[in-house]
């Protein structure tokens, strides 16, 4: 399945380890409201961090899969020969805007926000926004979209199942304030 091609976003690792921003995420991109990319980078640490905090060697198998089956194009080859080539406050993250370069990528999707310096970036025609930020201005673009994916994954949440006012909850706690406090107004 090919996803929306209106803006083609690299998700850093720190905004799909927590499974509530995770799963706002994946289900805007299931609407189509952006084309999500990661690097096997990406998955390698999203999976470290998994076991880190004792999550289960078949449950962390269990999400890598359906996130992979949930969006295949997502995964972007042939990044590695520019990592090397990058400059960035940490190496570590070279490998996100590698991937971001590779896949001509308009956004990289973060919550380190110090390690991906704005001008740096915007010479290679790419910005980094934060989780909240990059999702209230997904909102602000297609409101009735966004509601409706939100509405979906509060639908279809089953562990734990909640209302969307404990959902939204989660996602102040998570750090998504704007966002969160932005679909409360719409519902």
């Amino acid at each position: 399945m090919i996803h929306s091609v209106r803006f083609t976003c690299v998700l850093d690792t720190n905004v799909i380890y927590p499974i509530d921003i995770r799963d706002l995420l994946f289900w805007f991109a299931s609407y189509d409201l952006f084309t999500p990319k990661w690097s096997k980078h990406i998955f390698c640490e999203w999976e470290n961090v998994m076991k880190r905090k004792g999550i289960p060697d078949e449950e962390i198998k269990k999400r890598l899969s359906k996130a992979q089956l949930a969006f295949p194009d997502a995964l972007v080859d042939n990044y590695e020969p520019l990592v090397n080539s990058l400059e960035l406050p940490d190496d570590k993250d070279r490998h996100v805007l590698a991937a971001a370069i590779k896949t001509n990528a308009n956004i990289i999707v973060t919550n380190n926000m110090k390690d991906f310096p704005k001008e740096y970036l915007a010479s290679f025609g790419l910005t980094a926004k934060t989780a909240d930020d990059f999702i209230t201005d997904t909102i602000d673009l297609n409101t009735d979209l966004a509601l409706e994916a939100f509405r979906a994954l509060v639908l279809n949440r089953t562990n734990p199942n909640l209302d969307e006012f404990e959902i939204l909850d989660r996602f102040r706690k998570n750090g998504l304030i704007d966002s969160a406090n932005y679909l409360h107004a719409l519902i």
